[in-house]
């Protein structure tokens, strides 16, 4: 069955609405600025490429904007403030409302930021390490969560619940 025009949307120059084709598909209903460069769709988005061949993607229900650069860089904003960075060799930044960065790396590693200073790292077995600013620091495992102190101090809890202090 060819595509069909229908109802108020048929009048519009630069709309198209595909209602059925031979395989079924629907297609998008979007207009594109004369020089191809824009294009706005039926739900509200809206597609620019730049003179610097940059895409800005803006999704309109989720009120985000979706940003690809010509090397390759993707950066989101979403409404809620956060901004999203997705580097071409897999790694990725994320920088939360309240100014937390979180950085996820390509072999499986985290690292988080708080607005406080405190750092967490995650790393590729699961085991977290925690560098607060009074210079306490901890390490989470499976086996066990030790914290040390800035005078030396060690405090060890195992996993069956025995604990240690050195």
């Amino acid at each position: 069955m060819p595509s069909l025009l229908v109802g108020p949307l048929a009048s519009l120059r630069g709309w198209t609405l595909a209602i059925g084709t031979q395989t079924g598909a629907l297609r998008t209903q979007k207009e594109v600025s004369a020089d191809g460069k824009t294009a706005t769709f039926f739900n509200g988005d809206v597609k620019q490429v730049m003179p610097d061949e940059k895409v800005i993607y803006y999704y309109a229900a989720a009120q985000t904007t979706h940003t690809t650069y010509p090397e390759g860089l993707e950066v989101l904003h979403f409404s809620s403030g956060q901004i999203e960075k997705h580097f071409p060799d897999g790694r990725k930044e994320i920088t939360f409302p309240d100014q937390t960065i979180k950085y996820l790396f390509a072999d499986g590693k985290e690292e988080s930021i708080f607005p406080d200073g405190t750092i967490v790292r995650v790393l590729q077995d699961g085991s977290k390490i925690i560098e607060f600013t009074n210079g306490q620091r901890e390490l989470h495992t499976a086996q066990f969560k030790r914290r040390e102190y800035p005078d030396g101090t060690v405090k060890t809890v195992y996993a069956n619940g025995h604990q240690e202090t050195k």
